[in-house]
């Protein structure tokens, strides 16, 4: 039987990351977030002093020599650029803004896209993404697209910041992720949207619990259907 492939896509700040991981782990498969990769192309490009807006040329030429690979460990995906782990490094909102830009550019999708099917191939996969359900894997067997207003988006990222240590202002998150929505949506190459017969989950209000129990809920029952 064919690998299951299960897709939650999404806009900035739904809590895509933190549900998928825990649902991961439930259903005991592996779990792939593809916005890592964007965010480790945007950490390169900010450490070469490229203009992630209008630097495109210099980006697209980046893409020849950059290495990006994911590792899995008990304590969860980690992300490598060019040889060096910057799981911690890629969480910033400097690189969250530089991934919503570099995201835009077509040559930098098709090169992540290629890789992140090649990585669905492996096993059982969870895959979060702003396309995965459109563009990457547009024939997985479960689609999910988790969404929330913006302004539970925005406090749900300022307080995981605030949690990791960082100085950040709720308004500027708030921007930031405002941003990020026009980015990718308005984008030409696989912008963000809602994937053909993927299930629309609104978690406005929920605990992260009730998110979580909402989604595996779904999931067994898309699974059992699947499976008979």
């Amino acid at each position: 039987m064919k690998n299951i492939q299960i897709v939650i896509d999404g806009p900035a700040g739904a809590g895509k990351s933190t549900i998928s991981k825990l649902i991961a782990k439930k259903f005991n498969f592996l779990y792939i977030d593809t916005g890592a990769m964007y965010r480790a192309v945007g950490l390169k490009a900010l450490r070469n002093n490229f203009d992630t807006k209008s630097d495109t040329e210099k980006i697209i030429k980046m893409m020849d020599d950059i290495d990006i690979s994911i590792s899995h460990g008990d304590d969860g995906q980690h992300i490598y650029l060019d040889g060096e782990d910057v799981t911690s490094k890629i969480r910033t909102p400097e690189v969250s803004i530089a991934a919503s830009d570099v995201s835009a550019i077509p040559e930098v999708r098709v090169k992540l896209a290629s890789l992140q099917r090649k990585l669905a191939e492996t096993d059982n996969i969870i895959m979060d993404g702003r396309d995965i359900g459109s563009y990457v894997l547009p024939n997985a067997q479960i689609k999910i697209f988790l969404t929330a207003s913006i302004e539970d988006r925005a406090r749900r990222r300022y307080e995981e910041l605030i949690q990791n240590g960082m100085k950040v202002n709720y308004n500027d998150v708030k921007a930031d992720i405002k941003y990020r929505d026009t980015n990718d949506s308005s984008r030409k190459v696989a912008p963000l949207k809602i994937p053909e017969g993927a299930i629309v989950i609104d978690t406005t209000g929920n605990t992260l619990e009730q998110s979580v129990r909402l989604l595996t809920d779904t999931i067994k029952e898309r699974l059992s259907c699947f499976l008979k």
